[in-house]
């Protein structure tokens, strides 16, 4: 299996954005990941296409951008022109999944949808062979540095069973809590996908060794 580590810029120093997205393509970062809240579907609100652009142009890297806001689908082409590689929804922001779901894929990005910690699997279930990625929540949505909810762990044992059996290729990701100690966990669960904030971006020793710490983990 492809592991994938993806630090999230949301525990980045923005006032050293650039350097350190740098920092971690030299490290062996897979992906960089994005996190876009509106205020509204979580209480937070963070960054917009602009960023995701500036991104595009200091790094090689694939842009994985993470949509926590209201009726996603209205902003789905300014982030596929931004430089998205990846876009993700939240099943309970998309009446018409399906649609949108389709609508990213037809905009040449990867889709992806994604469950907060207290959305049961079975939401997703009919769209399952739709998506190139299930991004399963590891915390509640809003805010990073938050303690890493280990009753998420059986959730992403049941969506790779589910997705094996329909003979999906879909990644599956994980984000919330992410650390040396947790992401074995989710690794044995079945995730490929790590995104990894405060673990890269405030490691006591540095990004590259935040990286490295990981890394460690998913070839063990």
């Amino acid at each position: 299996m492809n592991y994938i580590i993806a630090p999230s810029i949301l525990s980045a120093d923005f006032t050293q954005l650039g350097a350190q997205l740098s920092a971690c393509e030299s490290a062996g970062a897979d992906w960089i990941h994005v996190d876009v809240m509106d205020g509204h579907f979580v209480p937070n609100i963070t960054i917009g296409p602009m960023i995701v652009e500036a991104c595009k142009r200091v790094t090689k890297l694939p842009l994985d951008v993470h949509l926590m806001i209201e009726k996603p689908e209205r902003y789905l082409e300014a982030f596929a022109k931004a430089g998205a590689s990846g876009i993700t929804v939240h099943v309970e922001t998309c009446p018409h999944i399906h649609r949108t779901l389709e609508q990213i894929k037809s905009l040449g990005c990867q889709a992806g949808v994604t469950l907060n910690p207290g959305t049961p699997v079975s939401m997703i279930e009919p769209i399952l062979h739709l998506a190139d990625l299930v991004l399963v929540l590891s915390v509640n949505p809003g805010f990073g540095g938050q303690a890493f909810l280990p009753e998420t762990i059986g959730k992403v044992g049941e969506i790779r069973k589910k997705l094996d059996a329909i003979g999906s290729k879909a990644s599956v990701e994980v984000d919330g809590g992410i650390t040396a100690n947790t992401l074995p966990l989710m690794k044995n669960a079945g995730a490929n996908v790590f995104v990894a904030g405060s673990a890269v971006f405030k490691y006591p020793r540095g990004i590259a060794e935040g990286i490295k710490a990981l890394r460690e983990c998913v070839v063990s």
